[in-house]
């Protein structure tokens, strides 16, 4: 060791380098810590905004313009969009109808067709006969093909004679048609009671319901 007044000991000036040295690396880990924590809580916060930037868009979307909506609702091309009689609309008919023809004390049976003749609902009251089945449905089946009462179709067989002999069909009074914008979309038919007249009248009651 040199130990000349005015000089420093190389032992102090080794250990105060090594000493400069460490200092300058501990700052370095520490500045890399931080930036790493940093970073991740950057990515954090980042990945948090674009989450509620999401969810905000999806809580409020845009009301689609009147336009667009008008052509949601427009049938696809190639195909048409038609109006039908709710099952419980269909009920509420046939009730109607034999409510009417039980006040009468009259023994009927009730059927409600779709546009295309399939039968949506049939009562049969107590007591009906068992032919009242068949016949309620033929005569509801009758008026929504032609649009039209039995009571009418009937006249028309003088004409046209061979319309009795199209399957399914039965041109007696007491079927009527149910029409939305004038174009038949089921019908009620009713049989059993002691005349066609009575049976149509009971069946107009049922399609009167509809309309309240």
């Amino acid at each position: 060791m040199d130990t000349t007044p005015g000089t420093t000991p190389q032992h102090d000036d080794t250990a105060a380098r090594r000493n400069a040295a460490a200092g300058r690396r501990r700052p370095t880990r520490r500045a890399r810590a931080a930036a790493l924590t940093g970073a991740v809580a950057a990515a954090a916060a980042l990945g948090a905004g674009t989450f509620g930037a999401i969810s905000a868009n999806a809580a409020a979307p845009e009301a689609p313009a009147p336009a667009a909506a008008a052509k949601a609702e427009a049938a696809p091309k190639g195909l048409t969009r038609t109006t039908h009689l709710t099952v419980d609309a269909a009920a509420r008919a046939a009730q109607a109808a034999l409510d009417a023809a039980e006040k009468d004390r009259q023994r009927v049976t009730v059927a409600v067709v779709d546009r295309n003749g399939n039968t949506i609902v049939t009562l049969r009251g107590d007591g009906a006969g068992p032919q009242s089945y068949e016949s309620a449905e033929r005569k509801a089946y009758t008026a929504v093909s032609w649009n039209a009462p039995t009571s009418e179709l009937a006249g028309r067989l003088q004409s046209t004679p061979h319309l009795k002999d199209i399957p399914g069909t039965l041109f007696l009074a007491g079927g009527t048609p149910v029409t939305a914008d004038g174009a038949p979309i089921a019908a009620i038919g009713v049989a059993g009671a002691p005349s066609g007249t009575l049976d149509e009248q009971y069946a107009k009651a049922g399609a009167a319901a509809l309309d309240r």
